[in-house]
């Protein structure tokens, strides 16, 4: 599968595609890229359109200057759907990748046929989680991106994984290797910024997917899952953590082609 990209107003936003139909649209996490999917794309049928990008900052995407805040990630996921002619959509994303899903919801909930969580939380950073970003972005510039990433990438791992699942640990790292360390900076800042997005949940009027890993030692369950809404449909990925897509990406399609296939679609 080949990326292609298109021109967001001078910047680059790269994507890979597979199949037709109607669009379903994954986003990555942070300091990852569309390579994040590669697992679960094989396990997808073609009777869909997935749309796969790269963040911008992240994978062969530009890394323009500012603050990456999630409305403004949101509105390169807008352009990109104008620019493929797609009207609406079922938004999944992943980390980071759902803060922005969240962001799309709330500034362009008609463009929405369904959106999901996977691994992500509709809570802002508390001011233990803001500190921390801003040791992460100290650690970026006065380390070097490379030295982030190696402490990052063993955490989104279940902890036995991180042993019994060393090659899906270094591509995890080889794929944050990639990140442009300026976009890291840029989107740590606009995470650590964003503001809390629950009512976006309870309020839709489309259904929402929340996934979350038994083992995520970045987003515990407690943060993910909602105690009511006949729209919300929530799964726990048993040993998994933060990187289902790696570490069980067998599951995790399944429970995306169950949402996407779902009544209402």
């Amino acid at each position: 599968m080949q990326k292609q990209d298109v021109d967001l107003g001078g910047r680059k936003m790269a994507y890979l595609e597979k199949g037709v139909g109607q669009a379903v649209v994954l986003l990555h996490g942070f300091c990852g890229s569309s390579s994040y999917w590669d697992s679960v794309l094989p396990l997808l049928p073609d009777s869909h359109r997935f749309i796969i990008p790269d963040l911008r900052g992240h994978g062969d995407s530009d890394a323009p200057a500012g603050t990456y805040s999630m409305e403004v990630m949101a509105k390169d996921i807008a352009e990109l759907l104008q620019q493929l002619r797609i009207e609406k959509t079922i938004l999944l994303g992943h980390s980071l990748g759902g803060y922005i899903t969240l962001a799309f919801a709330e500034l362009y909930p008609e463009r929405l046929n369904g959106f999901g969580l996977i691994h992500s939380a509709a809570f802002p950073d508390d001011d233990k989680g803001k500190q921390g970003r801003l040791n992460s972005m100290k650690t970026i510039r006065d380390n070097g991106l490379n030295v982030f990433i190696d402490g990052l990438i063993p955490k989104l791992f279940a902890p036995q994984h991180v042993e019994t699942m060393p090659a899906a640990v270094l591509t995890a790292k080889e794929i944050g290797y990639a990140t442009d360390p300026g976009g890291a900076v840029s989107t740590l800042e606009g995470m650590r910024t964003r503001p809390a997005r629950n009512e976006v949940i309870q309020n839709a009027n489309v259904q929402v997917l929340i996934v979350a890993g038994e083992n995520d030692q970045i987003i515990p369950r407690e943060r993910v899952f909602y105690d009511k809404g006949d729209h919300i449909t929530q799964h726990l990925i048993a040993e998994a953590g933060h990187m289902s897509m790696m570490e069980d990406p067998q599951r995790l399609a399944e429970i995306m082609l169950a949402f996407i296939g779902g009544e209402n679609r």
